[in-house]
């Protein structure tokens, strides 16, 4: 029988074990951008589990623990991996109700909800994806159950389902074929599962490997400090940016290399490395270049970036800086219809505030915001109909988990998957129409546009007919890769030429933080050049820190 302690012990595991592996998941991702990655979003989910279970009573009866644990990852769910993984212990916490001791036949019984619910809440399941793992598990647990009724039996038997179905995500999916790769999503659940049986099996709970970062963070985190005080006072760079790298042991390359090539973009530098991690500080113009060379040696634990010159005319003019921190507090629901948008960069932001949106979570590509981020965000918004608009494909899933959970106002999530899907919807609304009129047409107006994006590779791949090499400059159009290069500002103009045709009536150009105001003219004097002058073209500093220019055609 499984106890709610042994319970409680088993999602630690879990957590620990694709905590220590979530490097390796995110690799899987065959998405050669900068992603949601998979394995990050599924950790960061489990751990807002662990942390509300390191309050609880642990001679909680099993239902109890199960019941924690599936509130705790639905309110920290990011990305769709990491709702569907909430999806899965939400309906494992339903089938356990009113449980004290937990036998084989219990646990694949709760097990089978989970399943049913996270195909449920995917519009168009596909199989191969970590739905099939799931799925595949729970009908080999079934059969164990069958023959015995001992959990950690029946376990053991849904974790070897999980890694056979696993194996065959290549088969049912050919991109992941193509790319030699599994589902990242389901390593991901055999990961948690295997994390679990140790406990069940064995009492043992899988060891974190993130407490021996933490730790060689803080074996030199003062010497750092002390040198980079004599740097700060320097602006002869616009920002000072300062990262820790964790080291991938397969990498060889040494941190000289990095140092180097900082010292060619910027000055200040310092570079302070042991066998675990490298710590860098340079002020530069270019905080994504330093970046992009900090990823060719592992994965970003840390970064901050901070406008220096923007600092000291503040402290001139003894204004506080807040960090950029808002506090969302609750309000009443008075007004009839409000709005909340996802957006990253301060452009961005401004632009949906100016439409109308109160409240824009922070969040996009690499940044998936989690259910409870949007629903404090609706929260502070004081309507009792508020529209979610996600602006990403791997935030829509997030959103729509939301709904239940707000019981004095209604959340209406409009599925945009882009940054000029949302702007394009907030211009359509009209408040003299009803809520359901509004709903199709602002609907309508963003199933129209069609979306463009310039952005870099983040990894080797081959993706959409292209081999591509990190750091390439990709051009995507509606989704879909249609060229690489190797110039951002070019790209954009040859972008936007193949999205316009003679229907065309507005562009709309939002450039990155890693794109100058001069390069950003250039962007609009060749576009402008190339298209007809009857369009309206229009140029906004959107400040988002990934895309170099994101484009709205309509």
């Amino acid at each position: 029988m499984i106890n709610g302690n042994c319970l409680l012990n088993a999602i630690i595991s879990g957590n620990n074990n694709i905590a220590n592996n979530k490097n390796m998941v995110d690799k899987l991702n065959i998405f050669p951008v900068p992603d949601g990655d998979t394995g990050t979003n599924m950790s960061m989910t489990m751990l807002a589990a662990v942390e509300k279970l390191k309050c609880v009573d642990t001679n909680l009866p099993i239902s109890e623990i199960a019941n924690i644990t599936a509130s705790a990852l639905l309110r920290g769910a990011r990305g769709n991996s990491g709702t569907i993984l909430s999806l899965l212990f939400r309906g494992f916490a339903k089938g356990l109700a009113g449980i004290e001791n937990a036998t084989g036949r219990d646990l694949i019984d709760a097990l089978s909800i989970g399943v049913s619910a996270a195909y449920n809440a995917v519009m168009k399941p596909a199989e191969g994806t970590m739905l099939t793992v799931s799925r595949v598990a729970y009908e080999r647990g079934k059969l164990a159950a069958n023959v015995s009724n001992d959990p950690v039996y029946v376990w053991e038997e849904v974790c070897k389902g999980a890694e056979d179905a696993l194996a065959t995500t290549p088969e049912l999916l050919p991109v992941l074929k193509k790319a030699g790769v599994v589902d990242a999503g389901g390593k991901g659940i055999c990961l948690i599962f295997e994390g679990m049986l140790s406990v069940f099996k064995e009492g043992e709970i899988i060891k974190s490997n993130e407490d021996n970062k933490t730790q060689s963070v803080q074996i030199f985190e003062g010497d750092f400090n002390d040198v980079i005080k004599q740097f700060d006072e320097d602006i002869n760079f616009t920002y000072c940016t300062e990262f820790i790298v964790g080291r991938d042991k397969n990498i060889l390359t040494s941190p000289i290399n990095l140092r180097s090539y900082l010292e060619s973009i910027g000055d200040c530098v310092v570079v302070v490395d042991d066998e675990e991690i490298i710590k860098v500080h340079v002020h530069t113009e270019d905080p994504g270049l330093a970046i992009q060379e900090a990823l060719s040696f592992g994965e970003l634990l840390k970064v901050k970036v901070e406008n220096k010159k923007e600092q000291n005319r503040k402290i001139k003019n003894q204004v506080q800086e807040n960090d950029n921190c808002e506090t969302l507090e609750f309000v009443e629901p008075k007004e009839e219809i409000g709005f909340v948008a996802v957006a990253a960069g301060d452009g961005l932001k401004t632009l949906f505030k100016d439409l109308g949106c109160l409240n824009v979570v922070s969040g996009g590509q690499t940044m998936n915001p989690s259910v409870q981020h949007i629903l404090e965000a609706v929260l502070a918004t004081p309507a009792k109909n508020v529209f979610v608009l996600p602006n990403n494909k791997n935030i829509t899933l997030a959103a729509e988990q939301a709904v239940a959970l707000a019981t004095d106002r209604q959340i209406i999530v409009l599925p945009t998957r882009t940054i000029p899907q949302g702007l394009s919807a907030m211009l359509a609304f009209n408040p003299e129409l009803s809520i359901s009129d509004n709903l199709s047409l602002m609907t309508n107006a963003f199933m129209k546009v069609c979306s463009g994006q310039v952005t870099f590779a983040a990894r080797n791949s081959e993706y959409g007919g292209f081999k591509i090499k990190k750091n390439d400059i990709l051009a995507f159009k509606d989704g879909k890769l249609i060229f690489k290069t190797k110039d951002p500002v070019k790209a954009a103009i040859r972008l936007v030429h193949s999205m316009v045709n003679k229907n065309t009536e507005f562009i709309t150009i939002m450039y990155g933080h890693n794109i100058t105001n001069e390069q950003a003219d250039l962007a609009l004097e060749g576009i402008k050049s190339r298209i007809s002058a009857n369009i309206d073209v229009t140029l906004i500093n959107g400040q988002q820190p990934l895309d170099y220019f994101v484009i709205s055609v309509e």
